[in-house]
C-alpha cells in the first residue's frame, strides 16, 4: 500500500516507518521538523514537513499523495514528566486528537483514502471497578481524576470518531523502549513514588511491538478498537520496584495518598492506586500478533539494563 504516516517521526512513527518498509509498503512521513523530515529518506521513506492542525496543508498533502491508508501517530509527548497538571502537559496532544483528527478525516474523505488507523491509549482510561484488566468492551471511566477529564475526553473523541468513519483505533499501552524515556530519569531520581499499596494496575508495550501491531492493522477492515498491550498487566508496586532494580536505582519511595496528592498530584495517585489494566486477546486473535517481548520485564531488561546489573549476573 501507499501510506502516509502523520507523526512518522515520533518514538512510535519512528519505529513504524521501517517496519512498513519492511513489509513493502511505500511510505510517506510527516515531521513538523524540516531536518527530521529529511532523516526519513535515509530510511527509505518520502518526508515532508506537515503541521498536523493546518487544514489546508493536510488536505494538499493528503490529495497529492494518491494514498491508500493513512496512520495518524500526531502527538505531542516529547519530554513529558509532569503528571501533576496532567490536562495542561497534554494539551497540544488533545488538540492533535481532536481538531487534528477531523482536520486528517476530513482530508481522507475528500481524497476517497478508505482505511484508517490512528494511535489512541488503554492505560488508566477503564472503569475503576470490577476486575484488574478490560478488554475493549468494557466501559471506560465515566468519572475520570478531575485534572485527566480533558485528556481522557480527548482519547474518546478520537476513538468514536476514528471508527465512526470506519477506521481502527489502536489503544496502545505505556510506551517503552525508548532510550530517553522521561519515566526512566523519573525512577533513577526517586522522583516516582508508589502510592498506598501501589494496587493500580498498569499495561505495557515495547515500542517495536506496538508498530508491529500496527503494520498488521493495516490489513484489516474497520470499524475497530484493539487493545495494543503486553500479555502480563501489572501493579505500580511490581513494575516500579522490578524497573527501579533493572534500572540499579534505589528503590522507589512510598507515600500515602494524601502527600502524594499534595506533591505529585490526583492522577498519578489514582494511576498507581486503582487504575485497571487491558486485555491484548483481542489483537492477538484478530491481527495474528505475536510480541517481541510478550512481558515488560523482558522488555525493561532488554531496554534499560544497567551496566552494574549485568556484572553482578556476570
Amino acid at each position: 500500500m501507499r501510506v502516509l504516516v502523520i507523526g512518522a517521526c515520533g518514538v512510535i512513527g519512528s519505529r513504524l516507518v521501517p517496519q512498513l518498509i519492511e513489509a513493502s509498503h511505500e511510505v510517506i512521513g510527516t515531521s513538523r521538523s524540516a531536518e527530521k523530515a529529511e532523516r526519513l529518506h535515509a530510511l527509505g521513506a518520502h518526508g515532508i514537513v506537515l503541521d498536523a492542525l493546518d487544514a489546508d496543508a493536510v488536505r494538499n498533502a493528503v490529495k497529492s499523495a494518491r494514498l491508500d491508508a493513512i496512520v495518524y501517530e500526531a502527538t505531542a509527548l516529547n519530554g513529558i514528566s509532569d503528571f501533576k497538571h496532567f490536562d495542561r502537559t497534554f494539551a497540544q496532544t488533545n488538540r492533535l486528537r481532536t481538531e487534528g483528527t477531523n482536520i486528517m478525516l476530513a482530508a481522507a474523505r475528500e481524497a476517497g483514502v478508505g482505511k484508517i488507523i490512528a494511535q489512541s491509549f488503554a492505560d488508566h482510561r477503564y472503569a475503576r471497578e470490577g476486575g484488574p484488566v478490560k478488554s475493549e468492551d468494557d466501559p471506560l471511566d465515566p468519572n475520570p481524576p478531575t485534572a485527566m477529564r480533558e485528556t481522557m475526553s480527548a482519547m474518546a473523541y478520537l476513538d468514536e470518531a476514528i471508527t465512526g468513519a470506519g477506521g481502527i483505533a489502536l489503544r496502545y499501552g505505556s510506551f517503552y523502549g525508548d532510550p530517553a524515556d522521561p519515566l526512566v530519569d523519573a525512577i533513577r531520581a526517586r522522583k516516582w513514588p508508589i502510592v498506598a499499596d501501589g494496587g493500580g494496575v498498569w499495561s505495557f508495550v515495547h515500542l517495536e511491538d506496538a508498530a508491529a501491531a500496527t503494520v498488521l492493522a493495516l490489513d484489516h477492515q474497520g470499524p475497530a478498537i484493539y487493545n495494543v498491550v503486553d500479555d502480563e498487566p501489572a501493579t505500580t508496586a511490581v513494575w516500579l520496584t522490578e524497573l527501579a532494580k533493572i534500572l540499579g536505582a534505589k528503590p522507589p519511595q512510598r507515600y500515602p495518598r494524601l502527600p502524594a496528592r499534595i506533591f505529585a498530584g490526583e492522577a498519578q495517585v489514582v494511576m498507581s492506586t486503582e487504575s485497571r489494566g487491558a486485555s491484548n486477546a483481542k489483537a492477538k486473535r484478530e491481527l495474528g500478533w505475536t510480541l517481541r517481548y510478550p512481558s515488560w520485564r523482558q522488555g525493561f531488561s532488554a531496554s534499560y539494563v544497567h551496566p552494574a546489573t549485568l556484572e553482578v549476573a556476570a
